[in-house]
């Protein structure tokens, strides 16, 4: 035994786990390490002693049956999570543990122990349990419940983990000054009433100092602490001796009520007892913040109404906008999203090459386009747009039907940032109030420009209203002939973005003012558009830029062969904004002979658009010195391997056609590209998959020029791989077979190059659609 304890000790006395050692029937603890003495209680360690004996609390939870059957059968018994109280009567601790019980064996394999091996999870459960009833009141907190049933059945969860609590919430009053009853179900009701409106402030009981200091109050003794004179007795009747209150802090540091923990017998808080408040403090915020939101919301329900429809036509409208890829068609849309939802009359100006040219006008009808026709106005808007653009800030004016004529500019004062954002003075909603959702409003900072700077939209003097009124009570009018209409208002946005002012967004009223709603709107609305138009703008040039690169990687035309007919496609991937590494080629050489290829070069962009360049001017140039299509794809796999990065590789085709007699014959050479087809003019497919690798690889070509001879409508089909590995919807690749099975499939004798190249592209388009994730390029050559 002694052996056997040195053992023990020597295994367990260390580790975390709970041990202890059993022998005999009777289940004598034999050894035990510290952990199980701690759990257990120093003072009934000896060994010895019966289990049972020394710790009779396990015998009614059926542990010593559990021993009893594990020692007779000799099987052993695990459980997980299994509840256990251990202590003696009134120092009883609940605890939670995963057990094993293994049967201890002597040299004959008779059962002659018990092994008692567990592990605490007691901190692990009480962390489950408390999660679980956060969710559950998170629950109730995301589906509206009301705030008391919250508050209650937080205060009985806290109370049901920890008995010896008592749990209160006591919220604060709108007057700021007092507290008033929230929860506490398992206070006395006498006690909830009394303390029903107590006051803030210092020496006020727990709650109402905490709710003073905005600090958590620790009250260890009722009895004796001064804070509590007046409440002494009344506690006394409720049964509490200590109070821990914790106030209750909105995110906006607004005081929401105070969060307390009573206890029956004079107590400090321990860990526990402090991790508890603060997480349940804050579920409380919480929940009465939700609470007051919604009491907010439901006293500002129309209002949040007219916020969500101006937020859905400001997505609605910038996400049309932004779906418009080019610059002009982005901001002709913007022009006529904005009638009639904000004015019955818009235009857009924009700056281009120094100049000012209006490219959008949108009216809601007839009357509007003649208003915009009418001699003078057309000028005197180019005027105010002039302004804008140079201000870079909003200008607004409307016509006042009583009083001299002026114009008065809403000045507002902006910083433009990085970005093109701008920065106001002050931010107000159509009523006045700042504007919501991030919308930014106009500034209510305005001016009157005086009679010795300021113009008229017609660069005429105007003078300021006798009662020096500014902002959008002054007035301007457009001048317009007799008869017709006039427009009462306007406003003219800029369009900007990274820093700069590139147009002007106009709304003019003809029968109601712009109103501070609508111009906030326009704001916002032009903010989102200048960036998608500046975008839009970005993609056009990119777009056409990639596109002049690409056409000059490529031949300007194919050139005319005799004895032969070409015809050839490019296909960009996407949306063509980058330059992509396909290329064909078609070249004379000398002795009547002609040079074709077609490649496809790794990448895209600016470094496949040098090595495309490279690979085909090394061909022309080598193909004129040297007379072996084999020697050409060597000097072009020297040029890449010196010329370019090691991850740099081309496949190609390369040929040399000569006419003898009544056919074509070529010397082809192919390095690592799609096999070409031969289309005979029986319709006939036939592939030619002689092996050759890539170049820019490794020095050195593999291989030597094979031969083909193409008589009268034979024709030779060339693709890249951009062709062959198109996929459909379900990933399937369209592969050489479906590009023989376009060959055959075009009817009739001889086809032409141009009718075979249709049918391939017919076919291509039919498989994978119109969008391609690969550039595909296409050269087909007929004998005539």
């Amino acid at each position: 035994m002694n052996r056997r304890s040195t053992e023990y000790e020597d295994l367990f006395d260390q580790a975390p786990v709970i041990f202890a050692a059993l022998s005999g029937p009777r289940h004598r603890l034999e050894a035990a390490n510290p952990a199980f003495l701690e759990a257990v209680g120093g003072h009934r360690g000896q060994t010895g002693v019966p289990i049972g004996e020394l710790l009779p609390e396990l015998g009614p939870q059926g542990v010593v049956d559990r021993l009893d059957e594990v020692y007779r059968t000799g099987t052993a018994y695990r459980a997980r999570g299994a509840r256990l109280v251990l202590g003696a009567p009134g120092a009883e601790r609940e605890g939670y543990f995963d057990f094993t019980y293994e049967p201890r064996r002597d040299a004959d394999g008779a059962v002659d122990g018990v092994v008692v091996i567990a592990v605490d999870i007691t901190a692990y459960h009480h962390t489950q349990v408390l999660a679980a009833e956060q969710r559950v009141l998170l629950e109730q907190i995301a589906r509206d419940a009301p705030l008391g049933e919250i508050l209650t059945g937080m205060a009985r969860a806290i109370e049901e983990f920890s008995p010896d609590l008592i749990v209160s919430v006591l919220l604060a009053d709108p007057d700021g000054a007092h507290l008033r009853h929230g929860a506490g179900p398992s206070l006395p009701a006498f006690y909830n009433e009394a303390i029903d409106g107590v006051a803030i402030g210092p020496d006020v009981g727990s709650c109402g100092t905490a709710a003073y200091l905005r600090a958590p109050v620790i009250v260890t003794n009722i009895a004796t602490d001064p804070r509590w004179d007046g409440y002494q007795e009344l506690a006394q009747q409720a049964g509490v001796a200590a109070c821990w209150s914790t106030p209750i802090m909105g995110v906006d540091g607004q005081l929401l009520g105070t969060f307390a923990m009573y206890h029956r017998t004079p107590k400090a808080p321990d860990d526990k007892d402090v991790a508890l408040s603060g997480a349940f403090a804050r579920i409380a915020a919480l929940a009465i913040e939700r609470r007051r939101a919604l009491e907010a919301g439901e006293a500002a329900q129309e209002r949040e109404k007219e916020a969500r429809e101006d937020l859905a036509f400001v997505l609605d409208a910038s996400t049309a906008i932004t779906r418009e890829p080019h610059y002009f068609d982005c901001l002709q849309c913007l022009a006529r999203l904005t009638v009639p939802s904000l004015a019955p009359l818009c235009t857009v100006h924009v700056v281009e090459d120094g100049h000012t040219h209006r490219i959008a006008v949108a009216s809601d009808g007839l009357a509007g386009e003649s208003l915009l026709s009418a001699p003078g106005l057309r000028d005197e808007i180019d005027g105010a747009v002039a302004r804008a653009l140079a201000s870079g800030t909003t200008e607004t004016g409307r016509l006042r039907a009583a009083g001299p004529e002026s114009r008065v500019v809403s000045s507002e004062s902006r910083v433009t940032g990085p970005n093109g954002s701008h920065g106001h003075d002050g931010s107000h909603g159509h009523d006045g109030s700042s504007g919501r959702g991030g919308r930014t409003g106009p500034s209510n900072h305005t001016s009157v420009v005086g009679p010795d700077d300021s113009t008229d939209l017609d660069g005429t003097a105007s003078r300021a209203q006798p009662d020096g009124s500014s902002g959008l009570d002054g007035s301007f009018r457009l001048g317009t002939p007799p008869g017709r209409s006039t427009v009462t208002g306007y406003v003219c946005v800029p369009l900007a973005t990274r820093g700069r002012t590139f147009g002007v967004l106009t709304l003019l009223a003809t029968d109601r003012e712009l109103d501070r709603h609508v111009i906030a709107l326009a704001e916002e609305l032009a903010r989102r558009a200048a960036s998608s138009a500046d975008n839009a703008h970005q993609f056009t040039d990119r777009v056409r830029l990639a596109r002049e690169l690409q056409a000059g990687l490529l031949p300007p035309e194919l050139p005319t062969v005799p004895g032969a007919e070409l015809a050839a496609s490019y296909h960009p991937a996407g949306e063509g904004l980058d330059v992509g590494g396909d290329f064909y080629d078609v070249f004379p050489l000398p002795d009547d002979r002609w040079g074709l290829m077609i490649g496809d070069v790794c990448g895209r962009g600016a470094a496949a658009a040098t090595t495309t360049g490279m690979v085909r001017h090394t061909a022309r140039a080598a193909a004129r010195l040297l007379h072996d299509p084999a020697a050409v794809v060597a000097a072009i796999n020297d040029a890449l391997i010196e010329g370019t990065s090691e991850d740099t590789f081309v496949s190609l085709i390369y040929s040399e056609l000569r006419r003898e007699g009544g056919r074509l014959v070529l010397d082809m050479m192919r390095a690592g590209h799609v096999p070409p087809l031969i289309r005979r003019a029986d319709g006939t497919v036939e592939q030619l998959a002689q092996p050759g690798q890539l170049l820019g690889i490794a020095p050195g070509v593999d291989g030597s020029p094979y031969q083909v001879a193409l008589s009268p409508g034979d024709s030779l089909v060339l693709v890249t791989d951009g062709i062959t590995e198109a996929r459909d919807t379900d990933g399937e690749f369209f592969e050489e077979q479906r590009l023989a099975d376009a060959l055959v499939a075009v009817r009739g004798p001889a086809p032409s190059a141009a009718a075979l190249l249709e049918s391939v592209t017919a076919a291509v388009t039919a498989f994978a659609g119109d969008a391609t994730d690969d550039d595909q390029a296409a050269l087909v050559l007929t004998a005539s």
